[in-house]
């Protein structure tokens, strides 16, 4: 009957707001379980959302080539054979599977505008360097082809010098800063890019034409990596092994012999990355999940506790006409109110605390429906499964034994 029904509601709730405390305390295990699980999954996808936006960045068809390493001792070695601006001209000129070649010098110098100062990555490069690697320009222009050829001293930047040397974007768009003591013409000033977990900040960087890095500030000819594009309808697999053919050639190596560089698909090594995030996540969603047991573990304790308090109160609503069923119930709804109540208390710790760590620690979180909405289940769940057998116990007492219990 409903009105049976609700008063056996009732009753529970009356039972819980008797202890408050101990009821506090039992629901903590649970707040503490699902805030943990919604915190942890909200970082494990918020790095693979920064992962898919990684690949989608990079494009669907680039390939990086990088020189050649051995190993001393365990450490890595360049092998002697460095690739050099030759060899990407011979690339552009004789791969025909491979659409545009991005050649790449890069070193450390010091930046100089107004009074101030900073160390950072000189990027020798050529003006499809943008448009391969998908950058977006906020104010100026990219450096041109002309540019190139005339070895121009011309510079874009990354996104945060202008702020880092006391300007703004559209204020140093036409002033001279110092590249090793040598003046160049700020012509452009990338959108911001962000690092999204390279070891390296493209927004602090600083572009020049390759050939004015070769003849005015490096001194030489080496390049750091070749980035090239595969025709369209070309496969990677494809492209690689024409790049492989021409650098083979380049280098004079013969048949059998090792290559003295290496050709990356970046995307794989990012599949590889995402692949092992989504492992980390599961394994911190699981950890975090533990504490959701031991919570209930928690309520299963406290509830049998209550029951053997109560047994004299068992018996007598069993005198009055209580059923097995309702006894069940009653102890039922306690167990499950209390991890219902404590997960949504979770939910609230574990939102909170996922924006927290976005906002203050930087870290990428995304905060996912599905997990807040699994681990609410989860946490009912657990109500039902560690508070049935306290409930089971108290509903199959004996009005008569329970009555004589001191």
């Amino acid at each position: 009957m409903p009105w049976m029904a609700a008063e056996t509601v009732g009753v529970a709730f009356q039972s819980i707001r008797a202890g408050k405390l101990r009821a506090g305390l039992t629901m903590l295990g649970i707040i503490i379980g699902v805030a943990a699980v919604i915190t942890m999954v909200a970082l494990g996808t918020g790095a693979q959302r920064a992962i898919d936006e990684q690949i989608a960045d990079l494009g669907s068809n680039l390939l990086s080539i990088y020189p050649g390493q051995y190993h001393v001792r365990g450490v890595a070695t360049s092998l002697g054979a460095p690739l050099t601006t030759d060899d990407a001209r011979a690339l552009s000129r004789d791969a025909p599977l491979i659409g545009q070649v991005v050649p790449q010098m890069q070193q450390l110098f010091q930046l100089e505008y107004g009074g101030e100062n900073l160390n950072v990555n000189v990027l020798g490069t050529t003006p499809n360097y943008a448009e391969v690697n998908n950058y977006q320009l906020a104010f100026g222009r990219m450096f041109s082809a002309g540019d190139n050829e005339a070895r121009r001293r011309t510079a874009v930047l990354g996104s945060s010098l202008p702020e880092m040397l006391g300007s703004n974007g559209a204020a140093i768009i036409g002033r001279p800063v110092f590249i090793r003591g040598i003046p160049f013409e700020v012509v452009g000033v990338f959108a911001e890019k962000g690092s999204e977990g390279r070891w390296w900040n493209p927004d602090e960087q600083v572009l020049i034409p390759l050939l004015t890095a070769h003849y005015r500030v490096f001194g030489d000819d080496r390049l750091v990596a070749v980035t090239i594009q595969v025709a369209d309808g070309v496969s990677l697999e494809q492209g690689m092994v024409d790049a492989e053919r021409v650098l083979r050639r380049e280098h004079r190596i013969l048949p059998g012999e090792e290559n003295d560089f290496r050709i990356r698909n970046q995307q794989q090594l990012l599949a590889t990355q995402q692949e092992a995030s989504q492992i980390f996540s599961t394994l911190l969603a699981s950890i975090a999940g533990v504490s959701l047991l031991v919570g209930g573990i928690g309520i299963m304790n406290i509830m049998l506790v209550s029951v053997a308090e109560r047994t004299r109160e068992i018996g007598i609503r069993k005198a009055l006409g209580a059923t097995r069923v309702n006894i069940l119930m009653q102890f039922l709804v306690e167990a499950l109110v209390l991890c219902l109540v404590g997960g949504l208390l979770g939910m609230v710790l574990g939102g909170a605390g996922s924006l927290a760590l976005a906002r203050f620690a930087g870290w990428n979180t995304f905060i996912s429906p599905g997990a807040v909405a699994l681990a609410f289940a989860f946490s009912a769940a657990v109500g039902i499964f560690f508070g049935l057998w306290p409930a089971r116990r108290a509903a199959s007492l004996n009005p008569v034994e329970a009555l004589r219990y001191e």
